[in-house]
């Protein structure tokens, strides 16, 4: 089942939408930011606004919270929601500085933007208003304390000497730290001795405040000695660092003489460009920290009298970047959610999980549970886990955090039980995959044959969907061996997906035996053995065994000893088979159900030789020349030879003598012999009978026939010969036929030569009237001409003498000239047809008539002719009807040719009229019928 749902396309779990009236969770588009106020404590107008806005469908409610507790905006209070927005009034430094964050949720849940603070900045006055004096000795080393009052903030410090505006400046012997506000001087010199008042100033409010004066006396019991350095200002052993920031690093030490500052990295890696080393005022500044700028960096201050070092290490940090998300994800009851969260981070975030906006805690709910990769485990959904999660990762720089939704479904199942159909070949059968489901879910219904994904529409049309909504049945038409096997029905919906399995077994005719021998050959049997095929669920009843060989159709059943091949019979000879044969045979099962397939082909084996057994059919004869006997026949077939060295004896006597006279014929394929002997009297009867042999010995003979020898032939002409023209192109030949038959004799026909007089009479041509005619038609000749004609009869023996000769010339040709200026009018059902006389030219035979031709138009059926002498004909034609007509004139010489078609329409009134003219017509001829056509019209009027 793991490989059928590889195959299935998982959709994503839950689409993103949008738009009017559809559902769609919460989801930020803007989200507050963290605000640092400058408090003034002189200021009336204190107020702040953290922004929060979501879309969503139904549109999404708004609640704040503030350092885990919700914010009640009431009438009249500092606190007031315009939109998601959080208006805060009069702000006061003990009740509204913290954590804020805004919920934003609907019917899918609720999700909480990002944490925003709300800080504070102001600075009190010092507490302080004297400070006792610092006596130290010339050469001595001091550090004067601000200790700067109550503040929120970024400060920065300064120093006045005596008097303001005169402030301390910053070398080598005086440094003022940014971090503690401290002045430190190296070596006390006499131009020290004053009063110093330590100013703090605020960066976000920019008020500033100072310090009492702290007096710097020097001592009178004499001058400190030298000594070797010592650092004052230094920094942490492990610096954290943000990506990007700007890390400053201070180092200040005191000693006599003057100590000097130098900075390293302990790797031995040279600063960069971007790295700022003020040694004047033993400050080192890095901007835009990157993971490359991490190390170990070393403070160095060395005078006369040694050397004194810091270190410190500048530790790469980033905050939390969210890696794998939860994602949206419905659920079916019963089921397991793992929503996985990861972040990358340094230090190592941790990771917290929240509900509609609330923490979870694991404790309470043991249907959910925390992993230590921070994933959120969820066993059993049940309808109330549903709602909107939220991870959040955190480390010291900064939080990142993503929602999910869950929506909880009902689970599917199917209620169709697995089963196991047993069906037989061309049965048409319902495989069904009925399910119960959420009904907000659409189903999906993939089918699989052996975990094979099925194609609808392919596969030859035999698989075809026959399920509704909630069914996916399919059914299997005309059903197949091949379509035996394990059907799987795969219902998927965006929530789950179930299986179920049917085994099919399909029952049909048997497949093919195998391993088909032969074990042993005749001259006339071949023992067959074979083994049995695949049953296909119905027990094999019988066997039939086929041949083939060269000179069968295909293959053929043959006789079987035993003659019925029993289901368990894997033996068999088969017999009566031809000797010296070559053949193949196959094996066929059959069952209950039906015939299946054949077996392969056996190896091709040829039976042995013996003497043959089949005689030549239709033995016959005759014809030949003279005194010859004339022996036919069909030769036997090479599959009734038996054996090689075939050959053929032929027998035959006078009809009525004793003895045979004999002749062997070598060759298989003859089909004649001729015996040839003076003695032979014409056309005198002979028994004859055709026998075979091969080199195995002799063959029986067939049956006697009787035929005839050789006839002579005709000895004489055909008599009174004549000869007329029919036509231009036709001549009639008759003669006086010689008579059918004697003794010695036949005719069967006379051949006819003829060529025109001027040819040489090599280019005579040959017709043949077979049997007693005598007449015969030579047609396709030229006109006014003159042929020669002669005749002649013949037999099987030959021709005989030729006739005399006789000439006869043809008519002159028919006209050339097609009627012309062909007009006609209709009265009622009767069409009156005109045309013009048709002359024949010098060399044509005279006009003696025409032949009118017509038929419906477009219609099939044989057209009318009416002959006339004369150049008009009335002919009677049915009304509502197109006729064609023709015109064509005739002669002695035969048909002339013919006008074009004339379409005359149906008769649809009392009168209509038309004319038609040839294309070659001459503009007068075409005038003269319009002048005869107007002329009719006239009369008709009349």
């Amino acid at each position: 089942m793991e490989l059928i749902w590889k195959l299935i396309t998982l959709v994503s779990l839950v689409e993103c939408l949008s738009g009017s009236g559809v559902l769609q969770r919460p989801s930020f588009t803007k989200q507050p930011g963290s605000v640092v106020f400058p408090f003034r404590s002189a200021e009336s107008r204190r107020e702040v606004v953290f922004s929060c806005e979501a879309q969503g469908h139904p549109a999404p409610y708004y609640r704040w919270r503030l350092n885990d507790s919700f914010i009640v905006p009431t009438q009249g209070s500092r606190y007031s929601l315009v939109g998601g927005n959080l208006h805060i009034s009069h702000l006061s430094k003990e009740e509204d500085v913290g954590i804020y964050q805004c919920l934003a949720g609907n019917s899918f849940g609720t999700i909480v933007s990002r944490e925003a603070s709300l800080h504070m900045a102001y600075l009190e006055n010092f507490k302080t208003q004297r400070r006792s004096p610092v006596r130290v000795r010339e050469g001595q080393g001091v550090v004067l304390l601000c200790g700067p009052p109550l503040y929120s903030g970024e400060l920065t410090f300064s120093w006045i000497f005596n008097e303001y505006p005169t402030f301390v400046v910053q070398d080598t012997r005086r440094f003022v730290s940014q971090k503690t506000g401290n002045l430190y001087i190296a070596k006390v010199e006499p131009l020290d001795v004053g009063n110093y008042t330590c100013v703090v100033t605020n960066t976000v409010t920019k008020s500033s405040v100072q310090g009492p004066p702290a007096p710097l006396v020097l001592r009178a019991d004499g001058v400190m000695g030298e000594y070797e350095p010592k650092i004052e200002v230094q920094f942490p052993d492990i610096v954290p660092v943000a990506k990007s920031s700007t890390v400053r690093l201070e180092c200040f030490a005191l000693g006599n003489p003057v100590p000097s500052v130098s900075w390293r990295r302990l790797d031995g890696t040279a600063f960069g460009r971007k790295v700022d080393v003020n040694k004047a005022s033993g400050v080192l500044e890095v901007p835009y920290f990157q993971p490359e700028d991490a190390g170990v960096y070393e403070c160095i201050a060395e005078n006369s009298r040694g050397r004194n070092s810091a270190k410190g290490k500048l530790a790469f940090y980033a905050p939390p970047q969210l890696l794998e998300k939860p994602q949206d994800a419905q659920k079916p009851i019963d089921d397991t959610l793992i929503w996985e969260c990861k972040a990358s981070a340094k230090p190592k975030p941790s990771y917290r999980w929240l509900k509609n906006g609330e923490p979870l805690d694991p404790m309470e709910n043991t249907m959910i549970s925390v992993l230590d990769n921070g994933s959120l485990r969820i066993s059993n959904v049940t309808k109330s886990d549903a709602g909107l999660y939220t991870c959040a990762a955190r480390n010291q720089f900064g939080v990142a955090s993503s929602d999910g939704t869950l929506l909880v479904k009902e689970s599917t199942a199917i209620t169709s039980p697995a089963g196991h159909l047993d069906v037989t070949v061309g049965e048409s059968i319902i495989l069904p995959c009925h399910v119960s489901h959420d009904d907000s879910l659409e189903l999906k219904f993939t089918w699989f044959f052996n975990e094979q994904l099925i194609h609808f529409g392919t596969h030859g049309g035999y698989f075809e969907k026959v399920g509704t909504r909630s069914a996916g049945d399919i059914m299997i038409r005309n059903i197949q061996l091949r379509h035996a096997g394990k059907y799987t029905c795969a219902v998927q919906t965006k929530v789950d997906s179930v299986s179920i399995a049917t085994d099919v077994v399909v029952r049909g005719p048997p497949g093919p035996p195998v391993e088909l021998q032969v074990t042993e050959v005749t001259e006339a049997t071949v023992a067959l053995s074979w083994g049995p095929g695949p049953d296909h669920h119905s027990p094999v009843l019988s066997f039939t065994i086929q041949a083939r060989t060269t000179f069968s159709l295909g293959w053929q059943a043959v006789t079987t000893v035993p003659e019925v091949l029993g289901g368990r019979q894997l033996s068999a000879t088969v017999a009566d088979l031809s000797p010296w044969v070559e053949y193949e045979f196959r094996v066929l099962a059959a069952n209950a159900i039906g015939t299946g397939e054949p077996s392969q082909p056996s190896r091709k084996v040829r039976t042995k030789e013996m003497p043959p057994r089949v005689t030549p059919a239709r033995v016959n004869g005759g014809g030949g020349g003279r005194s010859e006997l004339v022996i036919t026949w069909e030769p036997v077939s090479e599959e009734f030879q038996s054996g090689p060295g075939f050959g053929y004896v032929v027998a035959f006597r006078p009809l009525g003598a004793q003895g045979w006279m004999q002749a062997a014929v070598t060759s298989p394929d003859a089909a004649k012999y001729i015996f040839k002997n003076e003695s032979i009297p014409p056309f005198s009867a002979y028994q004859v009978k055709v026998g075979v042999y091969n080199n195995k010995g002799e063959g029986p003979f067939g049956p006697v026939t009787t035929i005839y020898s050789a006839e002579e032939e005709p000895s004489r002409a055909p008599g009174r010969v004549r000869a007329r023209s029919v036509s231009a192109s036709e001549v009639e030949v008759t003669w006086k036929a010689l008579a059918w038959s004697n003794s010695r004799r036949r005719i069967l026909g006379y051949e006819l030569r003829y060529r025109e007089e001027k040819e040489q009479p090599d280019a005579s041509r040959v017709l043949r009237a077979a049997g007693n005619r005598t007449s015969v038609l030579i047609s396709h000749l030229e006109g006014s001409s003159t042929y020669l004609v002669s005749l002649r009869a013949y037999n099987s023996a030959g021709f005989g003498p030729p006739s005399a000769v006789v000439n006869v010339t043809t008519k002159k040709p028919p006209p050339s000239q097609a009627p012309v200026k062909i007009m006609w009018n209709t009265s009622n059902s009767k069409v009156l047809l005109r045309w013009d006389q048709v002359h024949a030219l010098e060399n044509e035979s005279e006009v003696t008539g025409y032949k009118v031709t017509y038929s419906q138009d477009k219609q099939g059926g044989r057209p009318s002719v009416v002959e006339t002498n004369s150049t008009s004909l009335e002919l009677s034609l049915p009304v509502n009807q197109d006729y064609v007509i023709q015109i064509q004139p005739f002669s002695e010489g035969g048909q002339g040719s013919s006008s074009r078609q004339i379409t005359i329409p149906r008769i649809t009134g009392p009168i209509a009229m038309g004319t038609a003219c040839l294309p070659s017509a001459s503009p007068l001829v075409t005038l003269f019928g319009l002048l005869l056509l107007l002329l009719l019209t006239a009369r008709t009027a009349l």
